[in-house]
């Protein structure tokens, strides 16, 4: 597994911002029940529909909190990025 020099540093406990996409349709609704991301939605080609998550969340528990939710909801989960760290880059 190779990683680049510009990817954040995460630890457990530390905050960052998350991108998530997933396939199918969420409403923005949903935002308070998956730790306040902001909800976008997208159409492909083929008429199929992509939704966006973006948000920070506290820590990576809590990133598993909103990735079981997805999947409790039967969406699949197409990625997941870190956008920023809140840790410092010192490891």
């Amino acid at each position: 597994m190779t990683t680049s020099n510009n990817a954040p540093r995460l630890k457990l406990w530390t905050p960052a911002i998350y991108r998530i996409e997933v396939d199918g349709r969420l409403q923005e609704s949903w935002s308070d029940s998956l730790g306040g991301m902001r909800i976008t939605r997208r159409i492909r080609k083929d008429h199929t529909v992509v939704t966006t998550l973006i948000g920070r969340l506290r820590d990576q528990s809590e990133l598993t909190g909103v990735l079981n939710h997805l999947y409790d909801l039967h969406l699949p989960i197409l990625s997941v990025s870190c956008i920023s760290s809140e840790s410092p880059n010192d490891e």
